[in-house]
């Protein structure tokens, strides 16, 4: 049974989120605040993190960026629908994903099994387990980790996902809604900001200029494109 940890001030949403999700097979821990959180994430890693940006002791996104230098562990941010800044900058800290306030449990659910199931995936030996290299950057994808001249780059779950779906295909463009189905595993309904933020989190570790990427080139209008050198 896979665990859930939600970090959520709000006891009616997490009551009813926490009841939503254990009917859907989840073990779920509860934390009604960032150090609660941090403290029961350190006792029990839990297979995800669903973490909302408005806390009463700290900031979620330190909450967030906390999780992050501790864990590769998929963490979907709660934030309120008109909270576009929010979203962004939670992204920007580490989170993997978001949903908006009024939850859907049955959209939540439906995004938990993406991200675990993409989860299973990298770690399965029956994927394509081939190393690959351009610049100075090499993926080893049978072991999960991708070097920079020879030195291991921390990259979450999903920047390695995506950093995957760019060696599969290189020197072709991905649109923004090819990546959302491919490494997300569902539809966003054309809401790019969620690649355009992790494409620029994945150039601040591989490049060695993120502001003038020379591996991950946008194209304009379309979406993005691998260029081994």
């Amino acid at each position: 049974m896979n665990s859930l940890l939600f970090i959520e001030d709000d006891d009616q949403i997490r009551l009813a989120l926490r009841l939503a999700l254990e009917d859907e097979g989840y073990q779920v821990r509860e934390a009604a605040d960032g150090r609660t959180g941090l403290a029961a994430f350190h006792a029990d890693e839990p297979d995800l993190v669903l973490l909302d940006l408005r806390l009463p002791d700290m900031s979620g996104f330190d909450v967030c960026r906390a999780l992050r230098a501790m864990s590769i562990v998929p963490i979907v941010m709660v934030t309120a629908q008109t909270d576009t800044n929010d979203m962004v900058a939670g992204l920007e800290a580490g989170a993997d994903d978001y949903v908006t306030k009024p939850v859907v449990p049955k959209e939540l659910a439906a995004r938990i099994r993406a991200h675990l199931r993409r989860v299973q995936l990298q770690g399965d030996p029956t994927v394509d387990s081939s190393s690959l290299t351009f610049g100075d950057v090499e993926l080893r994808r049978e072991q999960g980790i991708v070097l920079k001249a020879g030195r291991e780059l921390s990259l979450t779950k999903t920047e390695f996902n995506l950093l995957c779906e760019f060696a599969d295909h290189p020197n072709i463009v991905l649109s923004r809604d090819q990546l959302l189905e491919r490494v997300w595993g569902y539809d966003y309904l054309g809401d790019s900001r969620l690649v355009d933020a992790h494409v620029r989190r994945l150039r601040v570790k591989i490049e060695d200029q993120a502001d003038d990427p020379r591996l991950i080139v946008t194209v304009r209008g379309i979406g993005y494109r691998l260029m081994p050198v």
